[in-house]
This record gives C-alpha cells, structure tokens and sequence, in this order.
C-alpha cells in the first residue's frame, strides 16, 4: 500500500461518524475537566478547598464519586480517540479544512496537530491511571521528573528549554485568544458568545500554561525542584501574591470559560 493511500484510508477511519463523535466528546470531557480546575482553583482562593487545582485534582474528585471510574474510562477512551485524530492531521493534514500555504505553514499546521495529539494520548494514559486506582499527582510527578533532570548538566539544560516552550505555549495561547485566531478552525460564522467565550478562555488558559512554564525556569534558577508542579503551582503561587484571591478567583473563572468554549468546539470544530 502506497502512502497515498494510506493517507486516504486514515482519512476515511476519522471520517467515520462514530470516530467523530467520540472526537467530539472528547472536547466535552476537555470542557468539563477545565470547569474543574477552575471550581478547585475558586474553592482554593476562598480557603475551603484543598487538593490539587489541575487535571488530577479534577480526576480525583470524579473518581471518589459513585460511577466516577465508568466516567473517567468514557474520558480516556475520548481522549484516545481525539489523539488518533490529531495522529491523521498530522500525517494528512484537515481533510475539511484545505488550504493553499507555503510548506513553512503547512509544516507549522502539522507541528502543532502532533503536539495536541501527544498531549491527549497522555491526558488519556493519566485518566486510565485513576481507573486502574493508580493515578497520580501531576504536580508530585512534575516535581519529580525535574528533580531527577536537575541531577545533570544536561537535564538542567533540557529543563530550562522545556520550561522557555512552555512559556512560549502559553504565550501563544494568549495570541489566539487575543487575535481570535481560533475562529479559523470553527465551522461557519461565530456568534458573539463563542467569540467572547474563546477570546477570555484562550487568554486565560494561556496565562495559567505560561505562568507553569515560568515555574519550571525559577524551580532551575534555585534549585527547588518541589517548585516546578505544573498549572497547579501556578495558580497556588498567584494565589499567594498580595491580593492572590482575587487573583486566583479572577484565574479560576477565566479556566472556567475556556471550558464553556470547549463545549463551542465539541460542535463546531472542523474535522
């Protein structure tokens, strides 16, 4: 089989109505994950809650309700199925979305669809992690990982660079919410409501994955490697700043309106 048609066949499999609708659901459980983390990241701010304000914290309190590890295996396998998509992308580029670029672009389109679909395949691996009872802090794990790179010269370095991306991840957040470069890859017109939904929720989620890669750099700097606990330390070290809880709330509702906006992409994403 030659690649060409290879491609085409990957193509046919996302096309497929029900791959497409797990895809979809994954941006729902994506949504109902940041509503999560931000409710923990409020609750923090006003000193009743305690956990962690990330991904694992939004695991763990799902997984501690009735149900809660049917749900979480749906999640993983939503999650799974997002990666293989974004795995298609990349190889094929958006079969309903075709554009006529310069290869820099395309190449740059195709970067960033490998790059969502390593994060989802690890968002899925994490969530099965708390079905099997296995799952894990994400901070404790940042935090470790950092702690043994930091033992050498070049895990120090290779620390420091993938903090400075990062931070250059969340930056570029706040540029698509700023610029509102994600009506591109929304079908149709937008309404006002998704327009501002993406606009607030980019520019929030990119200040949070920012402010984590900002961590990883200073955890470096001083050789504190317990500092470098991704989204949650961030937002527990904005917290802790002169007038942190209104911050950490002001935070909070912005991760909260990029999950209302998942639910926009659940249903208007190109795919």
């Amino acid at each position: 089989m030659n690649e060409h048609a290879s491609t085409s066949t990957a193509t046919e499999i996302v096309q497929n109505s029900t791959f497409e609708r797990f895809a979809r659901i994954g941006f729902v459980v994506s949504g109902l994950l940041h509503l999560a983390i931000g409710y923990l990241a409020i609750r923090i701010a006003l000193g009743s809650g305690v956990g962690n304000a990330d991904q694992s914290g939004a695991f763990s309190a799902v997984a501690a309700q009735p149900g809660g590890t049917v749900a979480l295996g749906v999640a993983a396998l939503a999650f799974l199925v997002m990666a293989l998509w974004r795995l298609v992308e990349t190889a094929a580029g958006r079969s309903t979305d075709p554009k006529s670029q310069n290869v820099a672009a395309e190449v740059m389109d195709r970067g960033k669809a490998f790059a969502l679909a390593v994060v989802y395949f690890a968002l899925a691996y994490s969530t099965f992690g708390f079905v099997r009872g296995a799952g894990k802090s994400t901070g404790e794990q940042s935090s470790g990982i950092s702690a043994r790179l930091m033992q050498t010269s070049a895990g120090t370095v290779a620390l420091v660079c993938g903090g400075v991306v990062i931070v250059a991840v969340g930056c570029y957040h706040v540029f698509k919410g700023v610029s509102q470069g994600f009506v591109d890859e929304l079908k149709g017109t937008s309404s006002d409501l998704v327009l501002r939904l993406g606009t607030v929720g980019y520019i929030a989620k990119g200040l949070a994955i920012a402010g984590a890669g900002i961590l990883v750099v200073v955890a470096v700097s001083r050789t504190e490697p317990a500092k470098a606990t991704g989204i949650d330390g961030a937002l527990k070290t904005l917290g802790a700043q002169p007038y942190g809880a209104a911050m950490l709330i002001a935070a909070g509702i912005g991760i909260i309106v990029y999950g209302l906006y998942s639910f926009a992409m659940a249903r208007y994403t190109k795919m």
